[in-house]
């Protein structure tokens, strides 16, 4: 997914911070994100990464001076867009070099959805879900090691520290996944509204917890909770058995999809909740 150039060597254009924060108030995202106290100036660009599979789309932002830990995010179903490229400049002002990428790019750069997608409407359902099929726990450890790779190659990365990842929706078994295909790389993941972590099938994610070394943040939706409460059951005993610590909660009142500021179900509240718990669990971890 990469071509190389000044930045550790990698193809892209050019946005500085106050350039994507005008852009994305612009387009009504930067409204709904909360101010971060002592935010550091960040670089952000967008670019393309070499992978064995292709050449991944892709938002990196950075803070302007130093190394940092690196975070890798991945998006939910509607894939790589403004809300995420928000939300991961962000993380970057909390001091954290974070890459957001378009899980889709076998298929299709991003945008992968329409704005405002439905994910009720019979149309877009079946177009997203087949974007979904593409990917396998094949692909996601394929994906892993590249993003990951790139990561490491970047000046701003503090390749001394642990990396963090995050996932939401089907990004939570992304996040499993990569902690899987990198055990000494990865220091902390953590799932929002992650679906499908815990299943009867043979690659179910949680299968993938012995061979973890990250510490984890499971943060369950209330609705997807009661639908299958038995899931964060079998996540904290997977987690225990591997004395990995993990962090599993349902955050009250919320429905699956709360966390990213584009979601017709946002809740800012807990949203914020569990945003300050993954910076605990970064610091903590990274």
């Amino acid at each position: 997914m990469c071509e190389m150039d000044d930045l550790g060597g990698f193809a892209q254009a050019g946005m500085t911070r106050r350039r994507f924060g005008s852009l994305a108030l612009g387009a009504g995202v930067g409204l709904a994100l909360p101010k971060v106290a002592l935010a550091v100036d960040t670089k952000g660009r967008d670019l393309d990464i070499k992978t064995p599979a292709g050449t991944c789309d892709a938002y990196y932002v950075h803070p302007e001076q130093g190394k940092h830990p690196a975070v890798l995010i991945w998006p939910d179903i509607f894939g790589l867009r403004e809300a995420f490229k928000g939300m991961a400049t962000r993380l970057a002002q909390t001091g954290y070099a974070v890459l957001v990428v378009n899980p889709f790019y076998r298929t299709k750069r991003a945008p992968t959805a329409p704005p405002n997608a439905d994910f009720k409407d019979p149309a877009t359902r079946e177009a997203l879900m087949a974007l979904r099929a593409t990917l396998s726990p094949e692909t996601a450890q394929v994906d892993a090691k590249a993003l990951v790779g790139f990561l490491d190659q970047q000046a701003a990365t503090d390749t001394g520290r642990k990396v963090g990842t995050t996932g939401y929706c089907m990004g939570g078994p992304l996040v499993m996944r990569t902690a899987a295909a990198l055990p000494g790389r990865i220091g902390a993941g953590a799932s929002f509204h992650g679906g499908g972590l815990a299943t009867d099938k043979p690659d179910s994610p949680h299968f993938l917890i012995p061979t973890m070394k990250a510490s984890f943040l499971i943060a369950v939706a209330a609705n997807d909770d009661e639908k299958d409460p038995a899931a964060k059951d079998t996540l904290k005993a997977a987690f225990d058995k591997a004395r990995l610590p993990a962090e599993i909660e349902v955050y009250t009142g919320t429905k699956h999809g709360w966390c990213p500021t584009d979601s017709p179900v946002y809740d800012h509240d807990q949203a914020e909740k569990a945003w300050e718990r993954m910076l605990a669990l970064f610091k903590a971890s990274l």
